[in-house]
């Protein structure tokens, strides 16, 4: 609406004509001075320019709406009433009715926790006709790091929707709906987002997941040498610019990390206190820091505390903080209790990984499996990894070796994907 041409909004001709002879031609250029200056610049009256800048606000300023009449416009436009069912009840009931349309929302948890499966599942209700609760849309699934099993996604289907997956075709026709680029390098990434950008606007896409988001900005602070703990690229801001250039839902997910006492003032204002023991102890968050956190607005925290699983509703305009227990089956996840638990305090956003840390250990450091005690020409044949942060760590097998005294260590879980 700023660029819109003065002289198409039905000015008196003669004033149409003094805004052109002083080159002011649009809309954004005319609203940029004030009255004052366009009165000497067009030496004209104020109350010539007051009446040309009162019609000129008019047309570029788009109309104010009521609340009923934007529920009303996305219920006609989106389906839905603007959300994507996730097929959980308690959980889009606090949700208002699924996964919002228009903005970004994250799954964040540590790894084989069920982020990727619970975004297959909500690929494949994406994908279902409306008569069954889906968007009866195409899906854009950027698998960034190789997790996606089609395999795994049609036994999801056949055991959520038995009477839509068992007729002829139908599976083929669900896993046909959904596109999965795979990305190698930051540049494929790129070229995967710019197809993004065509199929909306030539196929009826309802869904873009990119599973991970943390692999695509590591990628990026690795090529770059940046060695900061907060990402100074923007690569997060395409997810927005795509929630709110499309209005569909637009799903990440993203890793963990452990957060050191060196890093227990996130804020200048805050003052570091070794007296408490709960804010000074070392625990899980999410990987990419709070510049990402504030450019999400909705926070699912997939987590196991003392052998249950939980999914926390983190961060959400619209509901309070919540926890649901649930388990994975052979039809994905699935909650165990509908009436979520209400979270207080440092519990909102403090991660629980799957088990314990062992003593003396960072909680980072997760018993996966036990093996004997290797052998001398055993730790010869360890292979180097690029490590996540400060020493230089060995990976062979499922062993992780300090290098300074080749003393066992657990692996660390974000080796292991989902």
């Amino acid at each position: 609406m700023a660029d819109k041409l003065i002289k198409e909004m039905g000015l008196p001709k003669s004033m149409a004509n003094v805004f052109a002879a002083r080159n002011i031609t649009t809309a954004q250029e005319a609203l940029a001075l004030t009255d004052f200056e366009l009165m000497l610049l067009l030496d004209v009256g104020m109350a010539e320019v007051s009446s040309a800048l009162a019609r000129i606000s008019e047309i570029a300023c788009p109309p104010y709406q009521t609340a009923l009449a934007l529920m009303e416009q996305r219920i006609q436009k989106e389906g839905h009433g603007g959300h994507l069912p996730t097929g959980l009840k308690g959980l889009d009931e606090a949700l208002c009715g699924g996964i919002p349309f228009g903005v970004l929302t994250e799954l964040v948890g540590p790894a084989g926790i069920g982020k990727t499966q619970f975004c297959m599942k909500l690929s494949l209700l994406a994908s279902l006709p409306t008569a069954y609760g889906g968007l009866n849309g195409r899906v854009i699934y950027i698998d960034v790091e190789s997790k996606f099993s089609s395999r795994r996604m049609i036994e999801i289907g056949v055991q959520s929707f038995p009477d839509i997956f068992n007729m002829k075709g139908m599976a083929q026709e669900m896993a046909g709906r959904i596109l999965v680029l795979r990305p190698t390098s930051l540049s494929k990434f790129t070229e995967s987002l710019q197809q993004i950008q065509v199929a909306l606007r030539q196929q009826q896409v309802k869904l873009v997941v990119i599973d991970s988001m943390t692999a695509v900005i590591s990628g990026i602070i690795f090529c770059l040498g940046i060695t900061d703990k907060e990402p100074q690229d923007n690569t997060y801001l395409v997810g927005i610019s795509l929630a709110e250039f499309s209005r569909i839902p637009i799903v990440v997910t993203n890793q963990v990390r452990s957060q050191t006492r060196d890093e227990g003032c996130q804020y200048s204002f805050q003052v570091r206190s070794t007296e408490d023991p709960v804010g000074y102890d070392s625990h899980l968050v999410a990987a990419l820091g709070i510049n990402w956190a504030h450019s999400v607005t909705i926070r699912l925290v997939l987590e196991a505390k003392s052998g249950q699983r939980f999914i926390k509703l983190a961060k959400s305009p619209m509901s309070p903080p919540l926890a649901f227990p649930f388990n994975i089956t052979a039809a994905g996840i699935s909650l165990l209790d509908d009436y979520g638990r209400e979270l207080k305090g440092a519990e909102i956003n403090k991660i629980h990984s799957h088990e314990k840390a062992k003593e003396g250990l960072p909680a980072t450091f997760l018993t996966v499996r036990q093996k004997p005690p290797p052998t001398s020409s055993y730790v010869q044949r360890r292979q180097t990894l690029r490590p996540h942060s400060g020493e230089t760590r060995h990976y062979s097998d499922d062993i992780l070796w300090r290098a300074h005294d080749l003393r066992p260590v657990p692996p660390r879980s974000c080796l292991h994907p989902d």
